[in-house]
């Protein structure tokens, strides 16, 4: 069973900057998006990569400001915040496709990390 785990979070003030790492324990070619749901809300997705890296998608919320990566050879994927916002508070949960292609929609993805918090706040 394919595993994530979530790092980088904290606590950053407004304007700051963040980098959300995730790592997966096997190597896979299936599309890795990040989500995150904040207290009283429901889950939304963040952003997305395809399985070759070729391919991205990014919420309306935080285009220009977040920006996806992959590293397949560290079987890692990346989120950089900039610009953060006290609106970007939530847990940000990576996630892993059941398809190579990308999109937002929660229901393409299977395998699910337990979230890493992040706080935007002075």
């Amino acid at each position: 069973q394919l595993q994530l785990v979530e790092s980088g979070g904290g606590l950053v003030q407004p304007g700051g900057s963040l980098r959300l790492s995730c790592a997966y324990s096997a190597i896979t070619n299936y599309a890795i998006g990040w989500f995150r749901q904040a207290p009283g809300k429901e889950r939304e997705g963040v952003s997305c990569i395809s399985g070759n890296g070729g391919r991205t998608l990014y919420g309306d919320s935080v285009k220009g400001r977040f920006t996806i990566s992959r590293d397949n050879a560290k079987n890692a994927v990346y989120l950089q915040m900039n610009s953060l916002m006290p609106e970007d508070t939530a847990v940000y949960y990576c996630a892993v496709s059941t398809y190579y292609t990308c999109g937002l929609d929660q229901r393409r993805y299977n395998y699910w990390g337990q979230g890493t918090q992040v706080t935007v706040s002075s």
